[in-house]
């Protein structure tokens, strides 16, 4: 779990700044996106599948320049 330590006379924005930070840092933002709604088992590995296709196909188009 992400913590701030509180600098004496730092101000909450700077404090909420930081923490923020933090979380994305550890990518639990990018988690909680992830988990907002029920995805079917299918559809994690269609997904899947597909970013890997594109990855590839772009690997295939840069790889001739």
């Amino acid at each position: 779990m992400p913590y701030v330590k509180l600098d004496k006379g730092e101000s909450l924005d700077k404090v909420l700044r930081k923490f923020k930070r933090q979380l994305e840092r550890e990518g639990l933002f990018k988690e909680l996106r992830k988990r907002e709604f029920y995805e079917k088992p299918n559809e994690r590995r269609r997904k899947k599948y597909l970013k890997a296709m594109q990855r590839i196909s772009y690997a295939k188009k840069h790889a001739e320049s």
